[in-house]
């Protein structure tokens, strides 16, 4: 790496930048102005929203001399309130009576005496609430008063005159007040929150009264009261909560937004104006090109950032910290953010950068911003959820744990944010990697930097998979297969009632298996390529004598690597628990007739329909990217997908990547279906195993042990079952691997240094025999 080259191209590209108002004005200005502004303008806002009054109607309310008052002068009485002058903010209409201009009570001309017409008039939006007492409320309120009286009166005497032995009396049932209210009106549930809490504050008023009359002490139902102290409003720290919350989502937001504008502008700004050829005319190398724009990007991703975090940090320290519930940002964020700022910036600005190399205008570069955050936000907000704790699991999940172990920081929980923070930072910089070579990958690529211009239509794009359809799909047409399976999935989940028994459970397997899995893979097989068999990876070559060895070593293969699948799904449920509504679906399969019905659900039938799918029409598709084991993943990632939850999605992955690599060594599918077949069937074999299984064989004892409820292989199985799989997957290595026209040029590439095309000039009877769109990249390879 020349570092003279790309301190040249950094300063070229800054130099660049800060020429433009518009991104000085954006980057510095706006968030020194934009949220004093905003803070100013908020405490404007709260002096003027000022809780307004709500009118509730009262209806069938009758006084009684004994009882704890509920109205006082038109209104509820203030001791029923928790603030005083609370009782002002609910405004009462009585049923039948108004006041006059005077304050004085005179009677409507309309009356509302029952239940349905109070309803009415808050559906009709008169009031807000009403509040309706029965007939004889007031009546047999007073009757359980005078019995306690009575209860009172006798409590020392064990017999009445009779000679009967007094017992407490049986207390009537009371009838009902109701509350009408609407929770299509806002103003109406307000309404409803504050009669509810007077009305419950009255009960208590009467119950305490009835227990003084009884002669009972109100401390016989409330023996105590339950103080509370917050600790965090003592010591100050009352607001860390918030901004824990706050500022690690707003800190990736802007470290986003502050990389996306710049790689536009370094990438699709310089195809517009004509600069990136010159560019990349230079002495410098691709990569150093790459990591100058990286760089250039990065700086202003962290610059924009900082700026609207100081920003944010001033105004909430004057403006926010009056509010309740906030207060002053902590005092050590400013260094925590700031660490965690230079890996993000770095990871937001690779991807960036990769996905403006995409675009050919910076019109065109601001679409491909949606994707980015749909992306990105679920995983930012994420954290934001109260259940979701920095835990082992979580900080293996990219962008989530940087959030996460910032608010930990951020909150004072200094040794969980150790525990953790070399998950969340070997991971971050895996994904910072990956990021930065897939964007030097990109400019690498001549067809993505200087692709020309094309209308997105769905209905020309199927024409041209139809009409000019290779031998094998292309990648775009193994994307749109992989999408359509799981959108058609998706919707499926929802429209499917939840199964019963297992003939319900059944027909889903079987229906998702053939219709949603297998039916696209074929009916695009057929319409879409012109060799189906060699799609599918079903040619000639599986009668081969070679690849005859290749199926018994498959199941062999299958039969070593179960133990160590199996004790990576009991990490994986370790690191994310199973929700137990899953495993209530998992005990239908107790249901089923015999074993083999099972073994046919779960094990032929998807060995067979997700193979010809995931590693049949979508595998060789991916191959049409030139890389063998890009191919291998990405129809892996999809193949987990279609799983039902988490913690098979990311198992079926791992296996995913095994079945792939056997079809690509071997050319072949039938190796990836025995593996697949044998793979699933032992894992229900294993789910089968009980405690008296077990105890009765010896066998089993040996190999396995009990963990958690289930079994687990051996420290010993494991280590044996890891040398034969390296030892079968080796001799998988060995095998002759067919590579596609575009796995060949790559390699001739890296061999040789040059495009094999570049000394010799296409075939003349060849090129007379190809299409318009077929021999423009031989033209122009001939040109250059």
């Amino acid at each position: 790496m020349n570092w003279s080259n790309v301190k040249l191209i950094l300063a070229r590209e800054v130099r660049d930048q800060l020429r433009d108002r518009r991104t000085v004005f954006m980057i510095v200005v706006l968030p020194l102005l934009l949220y004093p502004l905003l803070g100013m303008s908020f405490l404007q806002i709260l002096h003027l929203m000022q809780e307004q009054p709500t009118s509730v109607l009262i209806v069938g309310y009758e006084e009684t001399d004994d009882a704890p008052a509920l109205l006082e002068n038109d209104h509820f009485a203030p001791n029923l309130f928790r603030k005083p002058g609370k009782h002002r903010l609910l405004k009462l209409h009585f049923a039948g009576i108004e006041p006059d201009e005077e304050g004085v009570s005179v009677w409507a001309a309309a009356r509302i005496n029952t239940a349905e017409e109070a309803r009415e008039a808050v559906l009709d939006g008169h009031y807000d609430a009403a509040l309706f007492f029965p007939e004889d409320f007031a009546e047999r309120l007073g009757h359980v008063r005078s019995l306690h009286a009575e209860w009172a009166q006798h409590a020392g005497d064990k017999a009445d005159s009779k000679g009967v032995v007094r017992r407490p009396p049986v207390l009537p049932a009371v009838p009902q007040p109701e509350i009408f209210y609407t929770t299509a009106n806002e103003k109406s549930q307000i309404a409803f929150a504050r009669l509810f809490d007077v009305l419950r504050r009255w009960r208590e008023e009467i119950s305490r009264a009835n227990l003084i009359v009884g002669g009972l002490p109100p401390t016989a139902v409330h023996p105590f009261e339950v103080e509370t102290s917050d600790i965090a409003r003592e010591t100050g720290t009352s607001g860390i909560a918030a901004w824990a919350k706050i500022l690690p989502v707003m800190l990736l937001i802007w470290a986003l937004t502050g990389a996306f504008y710049p790689a536009i502008d370094l990438c699709a700004g310089e195809k517009e104006r004509g600069t990136l050829e010159t560019l990349l005319c230079s002495p410098a190398e691709r990569s150093q090109i790459v990591c100058g724009k990286l760089l250039t990007v990065m700086l202003f991703s962290i610059v924009t950032a900082v700026l609207n975090i100081l920003s944010v940090g001033l105004t909430g320290w004057l403006v926010l910290a009056r509010m309740p519930g906030f207060g002053a940002p902590p005092p050590g964020a400013a260094l925590w953010l700031l660490l965690a700022l230079i890996p993000i910036s770095a990871l937001f600005s690779a991807l960036c950068l990769a996905l403006a190399a995409f675009a050919r205008s910076s019109k065109e570069g601001q679409y491909y911003l949606m994707p980015l955050l749909l992306v990105t936000m679920p995983l930012v907000i994420l954290p934001m959820a109260p259940s979701v704790e920095l835990t082992l699991g979580t900080s293996l999940i990219p962008i989530t744990n940087i959030v996460l172990l910032l608010r930990s920081l951020l909150e004072g929980h200094y040794w969980l944010a150790v525990q953790y923070s070399l998950p969340v930072v070997a991971v971050t910089l895996v994904c910072c990697l990956l990021a930065i070579r897939w964007a030097v990958d990109q400019f690498n690529q001549e067809s993505v930097l200087f692709h020309e211009s094309e209308r997105l239509s769905m209905g020309l794009w199927l024409q041209h998979l139809r009409r000019d359809r290779m031998p094998t799909p292309s990648v775009g047409a193994a994307v749109f297969c992989g999408v359509l399976i799981l959108v058609v999935k998706f919707f499926m989940s929802f429209s499917v009632a939840k199964p019963n028994d297992f003939g319900d459970l059944a027909e889903i397997l079987i229906v998702t298996q053939l219709a949603v899995i297998l039916t696209p893979a074929l009916l695009m097989t057929i319409l879409f390529t012109r060799r189906p068999m060699q799609t599918l990876l079903l040619g000639r070559d599986a009668w081969r004598p070679k690849l005859l060895l290749a199926v018994p070593a498959a199941f062999l293969l299958a039969l070593a690597i179960n133990p160590l699948a199996n004790a990576a799904q009991l990490m994986i449920m370790r690191l994310y628990p199973i929700d137990p509504d899953v495993l209530a679906l998992e005990g239908l399969f107790k249901e089923a007739p015999n074993l083999g019905i099972m073994l046919l659900l779960i094990a032929v039938l998807p060995g067979i329909c997700e193979e010809l799918a995931f590693r049949g029409f979508i595998l060789s598709g991916f191959r049409h990217m030139g890389y063998k084991w890009r191919a291998i993943i990405w129809s892996s990632i999809l193949f987990g997908f279609t799983h039902i939850i988490l913690q098979q999605q990311l198992l079926a992955a791992l296996v995913g990547v095994v079945i792939g690599f056997i079809a690509v060594q071997t050319g072949n599918l039938l190796p990836g279906i025995a593996f697949h077949v044998t793979h699933n069937s032992l894992a229900l074999l294993i789910s089968k195993i009980t405690p008296e299984m077990y105890q009765r064989s010896a066998w089993l004892q040996s190999i396995m042990e009990p963990v958690d409820g289930s079994f687990a292989y051996r420290t010993s199985a494991l280590v044996v079952a890891a040398m034969f799989s390296i030892i079968l997957l080796f001799w998988f290595h060995q095998l002759p691997c067919r590579k596609s026209e575009e796995e060949e040029l790559r390699e001739a590439i890296k061999i040789g240094g040059e495009e094999p095309w570049e000394n010799e000039e296409p075939d003349q009877t060849e090129a007379d025999s190809l299409t318009d769109d077929q021999r423009k990249p031989i033209t122009i390879a001939a040109d250059n």
